[in-house]
């Protein structure tokens, strides 16, 4: 049940003036005859009087008449002459000549006119629009609207303090102007809001004026909405990271998020739904469990090493083919870490993941034990795994890394990122398997905001694409998920923030520096992946490779990536 939304959203660069003046004028303009020679003929005068006078305005000739004047005060006047037969009749007198004493009559009446459409008593100011009007105002229309189109990522002006109010009023008038349209039965044009460019506007503002960033942030709040389109959904969960961070709530929220937790069953239900529609998980899993089955082939022991929180859903399929495997399954051993979580005991968790998957072995005649370990990443060794002879080893990671405080926060030498790779490399495992999230999240807010705009504005064109927007599974995923990683990567700086994600190429120099080797791909298991993709998900997911890594992505941005690596100076076959 996929949704076409390709129309969904119209992308602006920034909330300037001439934008704001294009979508007010452009009402009936295709009812207007511009050649019509009498029509020229009533206007060519009232636009020499209006370009000498001191008033700098330009009368712009394009698609029906537009007036945009910039008096001496801050605020600039827009004019538009929707009457034209009676600016006609005001300026033409019997004999065919023109009444010069009806010129100001005429342009109080446009006056008037205008008025209508414009919010009382408000001030449209940008850091730069009046400047451009003056300056340029005589260079068509293409050219006017060129100077706005620049990339959002490159956007840091700011409207000015009260601006935000004024866009909210001016939308509210947009609004009332289309519903007088429709009741004329004439077309309409939709209004869009471009949420994008308000959301980093506003996490600008965070940094520079609280103030202006508390009233963009209620004009986000405005559209957003947790069960609109992508955009709206995204903007309102940013929205709650901003005003979190705003309010220093996000401790609260995080933590309320965090408590609120999700039963097994509840999240078996999401995980189902979400690899169904999102191949994602499904691929991660093909390449962690093919590279761990290549590892243990002629094995009669297997230990896996797993990193991180999770409901042992990987597992179950691996234990399936090792029960398949010719001459038999070998014993397996899981040994999975989690970290110790002062608002969450994951202990309760964890042994209800070991009873599961000791059942789903003792069906499949699998020899399994399992142990849980709660303690910081960067603390373990190979002495803790309590290793025994003849054993293949695998350490696996998927994606959990990210969160691992890097030079950032941690000045002394090393840090738990690289502490945690080092240990690895001295575990010399016969494989380390290990996905990572593709996001650069930088050392400063603003660069790290829009980084993950960025990346969650195609996770959430994606859920779009491929699930429902009523489905309360897709707003549980979207709330427990993506919501909560939201939060935390913008609420939270320092030891507090969780969220901090890197390049899969800043992670294969961190490995390299470790003392790990990279192994090539495994041709198979990159066509498996394509083959799955190709042939089950929806033709915007794409699978692709770089420097030895399998990457995941969604309309050509790389969202994640996978390789796999063994200690320097070890052997592997895989």
């Amino acid at each position: 049940m996929a949704h076409d939304n390709s129309n969904r959203f119209a992308v602006q660069d920034h909330l300037a003036l001439p934008n704001i003046a294009r979508i007010l004028m452009e009402e009936e303009e295709e009812h207007l005859d511009e050649d019509n020679p009498a029509l020229l003929k009533a206007q060519w005068p009232f636009a020499q009087i209006l370009s000498s006078s001191a008033l700098n305005s330009a009368l712009v000739a394009d698609q029906g008449a537009i007036l945009a004047g910039d008096m001496s005060s801050r605020s600039s006047a827009i004019f538009k002459f929707k009457c034209v037969d009676e600016v006609h009749s005001l300026l033409l007198l019997a004999d065919g000549e023109y009444n010069t004493d009806m010129f100001s009559t005429a342009f109080l009446k446009g006056m008037e006119e205008a008025n209508r459409f414009l919010p009382t008593d408000s001030e449209l100011t940008t850091t730069r629009g009046q400047d451009q009007l003056k300056k340029k105002s005589d260079r068509g229309r293409k050219e006017r609207h060129g100077e706005l189109e620049a990339d959002v990522g490159r956007t840091t002006r700011l409207v000015e303090p009260g601006a935000c109010q004024v866009l909210d009023q001016m939308q509210i008038a947009m609004d009332n102007q289309t519903d007088n349209i429709n009741k004329k039965g004439r077309k309409s044009k939709a209004q869009v809001i471009d949420l994008h460019t308000l959301l980093i506007h506003c996490a600008k503002a965070v940094i520079d004026d609280r103030r202006s960033a508390g009233e963009l942030l209620k004009v986000i709040q405005l559209h957003a909405s947790p069960t609109g389109d992508a955009t709206q959904r995204l903007a309102y969960w940013f929205a709650e990271g901003l005003e979190a961070r705003l309010t220093g709530t996000g401790s609260q929220v995080y933590g309320t998020l965090t408590a609120k937790g999700t039963s097994s069953v509840a999240h078996s239900e999401d995980y189902q739904l979400f690899i169904s529609t999102c191949c994602f998980r499904n691929v991660s899993f093909l390449f962690a469990n093919k590279a761990i089955f290549k590892a243990a082939v002629g094995k009669s022991r297997l230990h896996i090493v797993d990193y991180g929180f999770r409901y042992g859903f990987q597992w179950s399929e691996l234990l399936r083919w090792l029960a398949a495997r010719d001459g038999g399954p070998p014993e397996v051993r899981i040994t999975h870490i989690d970290l110790p979580q002062p608002w969450f005991h994951p202990e309760k968790h964890m042994e209800e993941i070991g009873d599961r998957l000791s059942d789903i072995a003792r069906e499949l005649g699998v020899t399994f034990k399992y142990r849980a370990v709660i303690a910081q990443w960067q603390t373990v060794c190979i002495e803790d795994l309590d290793m025994e002879p003849d054993e293949v080893l695998a350490v696996n990671d998927l994606f959990n890394f990210r969160t691992l405080m890097d030079e950032s926060v941690v000045i002394t030498s090393p840090n738990p990122r690289d502490t945690v790779l080092s240990n690895i490399s001295k575990m010399k495992p016969d494989v380390f398997v290990q996905g990572t999230v593709n996001g650069s999240y930088g050392t400063t807010f603003l660069s790290r905001f829009r980084e993950v705009l960025f990346f969650y504005s195609a996770m959430f064109d994606m859920l779009d694409a491929t699930m429902p927007r009523e489905s309360k599974l897709r707003l549980a995923l979207e709330r427990d998920v993506f919501g909560w990683v939201v939060l935390n990567a913008i609420a939270y700086e320092g030891k507090d923030r969780l969220e901090r994600g890197e390049t899969y190429k800043h992670w294969q120099i961190r490995n390299q520096w470790a003392g790990l080797r990279q192994l090539p791909l495994d041709r198979e298991t990159v066509q498996m992946a394509k083959d799955m993709v190709k042939n089950n998900y929806h033709k915007d997911f794409i699978i692709d490779e770089d420097h030895q890594w399998l990457l995941q992505g969604w309309k050509g941005r790389i969202l994640l990536a996978h390789s796999t690596w063994v200690a320097k100076g070890a052997s592997s076959d895989c």
